[in-house]
């Protein structure tokens, strides 16, 4: 009976075996699902719109073919037709009916520039031919030869663009692809459950082979002789007549064979190895939630500008250029990451290293951690981002914003300061909501963004006389104090030699750069202004003269040694404060600044 069972288990699990195999052979099916994407005029660039990525459920994954390097990017649909709006490209959509069309498209861009140009009789603009490697305007991009292969998982308000080197036409041979869900959830029960009656019915055959050695052959009484076995005889005595046979002993082994399950094992550990998740029938609940706290997001706000992904990496490229440009002392190269405040003290600190051998280069852009990522909310340009960055050489933090001109420009780091040692931050919104720009002018502020270079420079001439004392928070602004202490030093060392045939005269004014501010979540704003301090020295004998002997800086700036009229100097603030919203009991705050030489000339 064992024999009956075992064979009826071996039967049942090649059926079950067999059976889970063939769901993920020959019952499986197509693993994947392509679409693919024809193109009848040659352009550049192929667009192809989030709808398309999106009209199969699941990860995408772009397939472009073509000759020479392939170029891939996604982004946000809208800056993606923004940077395409001065070239001519196919775009991949969806019509009415859910089909795949490609139609070209115009530049928009060039239209408008060619109407301004013909009304100023002005040549006819050309679009530009450009690479589109590198662009900040996207999350990420691809590059490889010949045939480019990219995993992608974008919603249907990101697009993707497909180019070659932007001037050469766009590969034609493109494709989407998306994964099936396998419909064989069985698959995997199916095998392992066959591989455990295989076990089983290697154990009873076991067993049946053992029962039937057992009980093989009628059994005799005593001990068994065989047949072939040789006996002694010996007669012990003739008179008596009695002879005893003595069998000759010699040692049986078994001709049992050892049985071991381990194939049956290893074929099932195998066939179980073979089977993917999508093997097993999915019986887990959903997930719970962990509840987050919510930000909410005004009705009709922009998407913001950037990402934490696209900041951190446009962070990296604007210091790598910076330190290029800081290596070569090239403000030409500097310009093209760096503008405003920033660009203006670099071009100072370039003019003095190259005369002066042992002039401090300026310090390096830190890059990592990234902290604070608050981008503007806004589809249009300008538009700017803000970040705080932790410098991991000398453990201080850094605040900078940044701004990108129109969609073909890259972001420029615009200002640049290093927090206070105990800053607290306003709170803000979260990087994937962002944050609206804040007008020069707004009233909804405790004083407006253009008004609040001159009200601190006035509280910096005048201290506690100034009408603006009270507005702004004393408590922590090391700025103040440092400027105060420094003017007080110079003063005095200035007048222990020259304050009988001279005058020094400190004043701070607003500077040349407009301020740049980014809502917070308590209605206030984060304002970054541009503020210069000027130093004046003059003599006040007509027979004096003002010498540079001991100021290689100041000489090297006004192109001259000695002056009869005397000098000025000036240095460039950028600084950050907190500005409270109308109504709030709060003071304006200093978050950090910065402070570099700018220029200095001879008094004229």
């Amino acid at each position: 009976m064992r024999f009956v069972w075992a064979v009826a288990a071996f039967v049942l699990a090649a059926v079950m075996i067999g059976a889970g195999i063939a769901q993920r052979t020959v019952f499986q099916g197509p693993k994947t699902e392509t679409a693919a994407i024809s193109v009848s005029e040659d352009a550049p660039y192929l667009l192809i719109d989030g709808d398309v990525l999106n009209m199969v459920p699941g990860a995408q994954t772009l397939r472009a073919q073509g000759d020479g390097e392939i170029f891939a990017a996604y982004g946000r649909t809208a800056d993606m037709k923004a940077w395409l709006a001065d070239t001519t490209y196919n775009q991949v959509s969806l019509d009415k009916n859910g089909e795949i069309v490609t139609k070209a498209i115009e530049p928009t861009a060039v239209e408008d520039e060619t109407a301004a140009a013909a009304e100023a009789g002005a040549t006819e603009p050309a679009a530009p031919a450009r690479s589109p490697v590198g662009s900040d305007l996207w999350l990420d991009e691809f590059q490889q030869e010949d045939l480019l292969i990219a995993p992608l998982q974008l919603p249907e308000e990101m697009s993707v663009l497909v180019a070659a080197d932007g001037i050469e036409a766009a590969p034609s041979e493109v494709t989407v692809s998306w994964p099936i869900a396998s419909a064989t959830p069985l698959a995997g029960p199916l095998i392992v459950a066959g591989g455990i009656l295989m076990v089983i019915g290697v154990f009873l055959y076991i067993l049946g082979i053992r029962h039937a050695r057992r009980s093989r052959g009628p059994r005799r009484k005593g001990l068994p002789l065989a047949a072939t076995q040789p006996i002694d005889l010996a007669v012990e005595g003739a008179d008596k007549g009695v002879i005893s046979a003595t069998p000759t002993r010699r040692s049986v082994t078994s001709g049992r064979r050892a049985f071991t399950v381990i194939p049956a094992v290893a074929v099932s550990a195998l066939l179980f190895a073979g089977c993917s998740a999508e093997s097993w029938p999915q019986l887990a609940g959903s997930p719970t939630p962990t509840p987050t706290a919510t930000v909410i997001v005004p009705e009709g706000q922009q998407a913001p500008a950037v990402t934490e992904a696209q900041a951190e990496r446009i962070i990296a490229r604007i210091a790598a250029t910076a330190a290029d440009a800081d290596a070569a002392l090239d403000p030409t190269l500097a310009a093209t990451r760096l503008t405003g405040a920033v660009l203006a003290e670099r071009t100072t600190n370039y003019t003095l290293r190259a005369a002066i051998a042992d002039y401090k280069a300026p310090t390096a852009i830190p890059v990592k951690p990234l902290e604070i990522v608050l981008p503007q909310a806004y589809d249009g340009w300008p538009r700017s981002v803000m970040a705080v960055v932790n410098s991991e050489a000398d453990k201080t933090a850094s605040i900078m914003l940044m701004t990108q001109a129109d969609a073909w420009a890259p972001y420029k780091l615009t200002y640049l300061s290093s927090l206070e040692a105990a800053t607290q931050m306003p709170d803000l919104a979260p990087a994937y909501v962002g944050a609206a720009q804040v007008p020069p002018d707004s009233s909804f502020l405790v004083m407006p963004p253009d008004q609040l270079a001159a009200a601190y420079a006035d509280i910096i001439n005048n201290g506690e006389a100034s009408e603006f004392y009270d507005q702004f928070e004393a408590e922590g602004d090391q700025f103040r104090v440092s400027i105060a202490a420094d003017r007080d030093q110079r003063l005095a060392e200035f007048n222990t030699t020259a304050a009988s045939t001279g005058s020094l005269s400190f004043e701070s004014m607003p500077g040349t750069h407009p301020p740049l501010a980014l809502a917070t979540l308590e209605s206030g704003a984060i304002v970054a202004i541009n503020m210069n301090e000027v130093d004046t020295v003059q003599p006040t004998n007509a027979d004096a003269v003002i010498k540079l002997d001991s100021n290689p800086t100041v000489k090297t700036l006004a192109g001259a040694e000695q002056s009869a009229t005397g000098f000025s100097t000036t240095f460039s603030d950028q600084l950050f404060f907190y500005v409270p919203g109308q109504g709030s009991s709060e003071k304006i705050r200093l978050l950090g600044y910065g402070s570099e030489i700018l220029d200095a000339k001879v008094i004229s």
